[in-house]
């Protein structure tokens, strides 16, 4: 990859905002991540697939995130160039009990959107961060239902350009997970199926969920949501609180207090920093508990020397 010849063409061939060595702490929730060495923000579907095509030439490595709200990025950085779909492809549609939603598109906006039109199903998704394909991607979930409960249909596209339909089904919708977290696939578009209901109920329903999810969680502190997937039967902030971990730091890392399975950053925190203690969480938790945790948090860019 000769990283001037590629900058030269992208900027070229595209209409999109391109940075180079783009700190990546300023696109992730954590606020935490070194520099990208090219950031690309998309004009437009077409945009993002000339981006794709210019990478593939040049043999670029190419990582595409949305809203930057589960990841924990390298304080080496992230090689090659990093797409970002957050305020992009974010065109919502309604038709019926049917709404088309673009990659890009914030997941708390949808749920709005389907309130407005009064339709119920995606009132658990009010103030869940990131954009829909993420939490497509995640499968994210919330007070007993998941984004496959609404999910009709995906469109994405291979790293080569091509789209794909995904029917509910070929998504392999798992717990916390789905095909799309495989990096062969990115999401373009997603059709949600949901059900006419009353304004009223819909409307309360999701202050209700907010006022809970604002209560119980540190929203207002960087972090990437919860550290660690659930475990068969009951929630991993248990566990972590059973084993002693809150209020456990490493440098300005530190297990939150209000939610145990929250990492928050102080101010200052690393990556390193991060990793260092959800280790040590791992270690507490299996040798106290018995149980052993797997992280929920996506590490992605530059691996240190070990």
């Amino acid at each position: 990859m000769n990283l001037d010849s590629l900058t030269r063409e992208l900027r070229a061939s595209t209409k999109g905002e391109l940075l180079l060595n783009e700190p990546m702490c300023r696109h992730t929730s954590f606020r935490i991540g070194g520099p990208a060495d090219v950031f690309f923000t998309p004009e437009n579907e077409d945009d993002f697939k000339t981006a794709l095509a210019v990478c593939r030439q040049h043999q670029a490595p190419v990582t595409v995130i949305g809203g930057g709200t589960n990841l924990l990025v390298s304080d080496l950085g992230i090689e090659g160039v990093v797409i970002s779909l957050a305020g992009r492809l974010n065109a919502v549609s309604v038709q019926g009990t049917s709404i088309t939603v673009g990659a890009g598109a914030l997941l708390g906006q949808v749920s709005s959107t389907a309130a407005m039109h009064s339709l119920s199903g995606l009132e658990f998704a009010a103030g869940i961060p990131g954009t829909i394909a993420g939490a497509v991607a995640m499968n994210s979930a919330a007070f007993g239902r998941r984004m496959s409960d609404v999910v009709t249909s995906v469109r994405a596209c291979t790293l080569d350009g091509h789209d794909v339909i995904f029917s509910a089904d070929d998504c392999r919708f798992g717990e916390k997970s789905s095909i799309f977290l495989d990096g062969q696939h990115v999401v373009l578009a997603v059709v949600l199926g949901l059900k006419i209901g009353d304004p009223c109920e819909i409307r309360e329903a999701r202050e209700r969920f907010v006022r809970e999810r604002s209560a119980k969680q540190p929203l207002n502190q960087p972090s990437a949501g919860c550290a660690f997937r659930n475990p068969k039967g009951e929630g991993a902030g248990r566990y972590i609180d059973q084993a002693g971990c809150k209020g456990l730091r490493v440098g300005d890392a530190e297990v939150s207090r209000l939610h145990a399975n929250f990492i928050v950053n102080l101010g200052c925190a690393t990556a390193a920093d991060v990793m260092q203690l959800m280790d040590q969480v791992v270690e507490l938790v299996a040798s106290k508990v018995g149980v052993r945790l797997e992280p929920e948090i996506r590490f992605i860019g530059r691996r240190p020397a070990s």
